[in-house]
């Protein structure tokens, strides 16, 4: 299993912040939110996803659902405990992310 922190914290411009309590760290590039997981207990984590990929990804896969306290229609929430194909992990998190630096002004892109 991909340890989510080092993950998300290795890509590039991302800063680690603790903008709600510190058990939840949420991991930014450009000042907007791309991963929130656990600290200590990481059972699942959020992501931010096409809208069009949502619905397909919370029906093809068990441990995929819609984002937990999120926007249902942008967000999806991963349960780490359940059972995901290999890489599929890694990929949703690099979409996550990429979905956030494609807005953000060409100056403040990483």
């Amino acid at each position: 299993m991909t340890d989510v922190h080092a993950f998300c914290a290795a890509m590039p411009g991302a800063q680690l912040s603790f903008p709600f309590n510190e058990e939840i760290a949420v991991y930014k590039v450009g000042g907007k939110i791309f991963a929130l997981t656990g600290v200590m207990d990481v059972e699942s984590i959020n992501l931010k996803a096409e809208p069009a990929d949502v619905t397909g990804l919370v029906e093809t896969h068990e441990a995929i659902t819609r984002g937990f306290h999120m926007n249902k229609k942008h967000w999806i929430t991963v349960r780490l405990t359940g059972d995901l194909p290999s890489g599929l992990l890694e990929e949703l998190i690099e979409d996550s992310y990429d979905l956030i630096v494609d807005k953000l002004p060409a100056r403040d892109r990483p």
